[in-house]
């Protein structure tokens, strides 16, 4: 199963926030998920870079060298044309921020089954892209069967 990771999830793990609990559930969360099954929208990368450069206020060649490691990481879903445009008609049709629709239309080009979000409505489906908060108290079953099946 396909795994696309939102920017807070990465902002966590980067102790963007104040918050180290979260730092430790998002390291964890990252660690526990298949390698091979997550992926990162560009978009993500790119919210990801502006937050460490204008919040957390990093050089933006310490902020370029997180987001490349992140990269590294996890294979990157591209922007293309047809993306935007699907995520434009998600915009307008479901009321969502243009940069969260970015991200929701990239996962489903990739073929992703979730989206892991804080940011998103927990259990927004679009185009079998199902939105779930990693963070929330219950597991949602679709994240417990990811975990559980690494773990075995």
């Amino acid at each position: 199963m396909r795994i696309a990771i939102d920017t807070n999830v990465l902002v966590y793990a980067e102790d963007v926030s104040p918050a180290s609990r979260m730092r430790r559930a998002a390291l964890s969360l990252l660690e526990r998920l298949p390698e091979a099954s997550v992926v990162l929208p560009v978009q993500v990368l790119a919210e990801l870079y502006y937050l460490l450069v204008r919040k957390a206020r990093l050089a933006p060649a310490k902020a370029r060298h997180i987001v490349l490691n992140w990269s590294d990481s996890y294979e990157t879903i591209d922007t293309s044309t047809a993306v935007m445009l699907a995520a434009t008609d998600v915009a307008a049709s479901h009321k969502l921020s243009i940069w969260d629709s970015l991200v929701l239309s990239s996962a489903a080009e990739a073929g992703c089954r979730l989206l892991l979000s804080e940011d998103m409505q927990e259990g927004f489906t679009l185009r079998g892209v199902t939105v779930i908060n990693p963070f929330a108290v219950a597991i949602h079953p679709l994240l417990q069967a990811v975990l559980t099946n690494e773990s075995r």
